[in-house]
């Protein structure tokens, strides 16, 4: 299978108080293409820490990271332009990632006419893209306060697979809407993963949401990826003490 994304012994500390305080120990872990990959464990333990640095928005203290092959750590300059093209991030909050004074079809164009394509037919894919994420023609003239938030994160999925990116990344994309739509917003994800091949990393505290949509999930606990297997193989034969006692917490909560 081909290597997506290979992130190797990464490493991330920061200074708070004068404290030196390691958000990513020695992470390694590679996604295949047309994979799911999730990344799960509680806030705090260094997941969002990881995708920035994927994304190239925070910078590696030590450790590589691969991108088809190609090594993009310390990118500059044009490659790291075109590290923002081969990887998107959808947020939690979407209104926040979108400028408020600006309709949702600009916001989408913008990133299409970037790659070089005319405003007039860069105007034609994004009602193209708008409908592939369930959504009509006509959000494209709504502004972010005008739409529900499933909408919002629709339109910015719309936006992230415009530039027809290599990876996704989805950093608790559906955490801040209500379950129906959480699951139009997971189904949404895994028809996009067989009409275009997405390859996705999928972010969550959630087990149940991840074992929805993924192939694959790393367990992260304090900085260190402690565990991975398919998402039946976590569930039903957890290796690790977190990865118990996070797995009985859902049973609890659903029994």
């Amino acid at each position: 299978m081909d290597s997506v994304l290979e992130v190797k012994d990464i490493n991330k500390s920061y200074i708070s108080r004068r404290k030196k305080i390691q958000a990513v120990k020695g992470v390694s872990f590679q996604i295949y293409k047309g994979e799911c990959v999730g990344l799960i464990g509680e806030s705090g333990c260094g997941k969002s820490t990881i995708a920035k640095m994927i994304a190239r928005l925070e910078a590696v203290d030590s450790g590589k990271i691969f991108l088809d092959g190609n090594d993009i750590t310390n990118a500059r300059g044009r490659t790291l332009r075109e590290v923002y093209k081969l990887v998107q991030m959808v947020f939690q909050a979407p209104a926040e990632s979108f400028n408020p004074r600006f309709k949702l079809g600009e916001g989408i164009m913008e990133s299409i006419i970037n790659q070089g394509i005319s405003r007039r037919k860069a105007k034609v894919r994004v009602g193209e893209y708008l409908e592939m994420c369930g959504l009509t023609k006509e959000f494209a003239d709504r502004y972010p306060h005008e739409v529900s938030g499933g909408e919002c994160q629709r339109a910015s999925i719309a936006r992230a697979i415009a530039i027809k990116p290599k990876l996704l990344i989805c950093d608790e994309a559906t955490s801040a809407l209500d379950v129906t739509v959480q699951a139009q917003i997971l189904k949404l994800m895994g028809q996009l993963k067989k009409e275009m091949d997405m390859t996705y990393l999928l972010i969550s505290h959630d087990i149940a949401l991840v074992q929805e949509i993924c192939d694959r999930v790393l367990v992260m606990y304090q900085g260190q990826v402690i565990e991975e297997g398919t998402p039946n193989e976590i569930i039903m034969n957890p290796q690790h003490e977190y990865t118990k006692k996070m797995i009985d917490a859902v049973f609890e909560i659903s029994l």
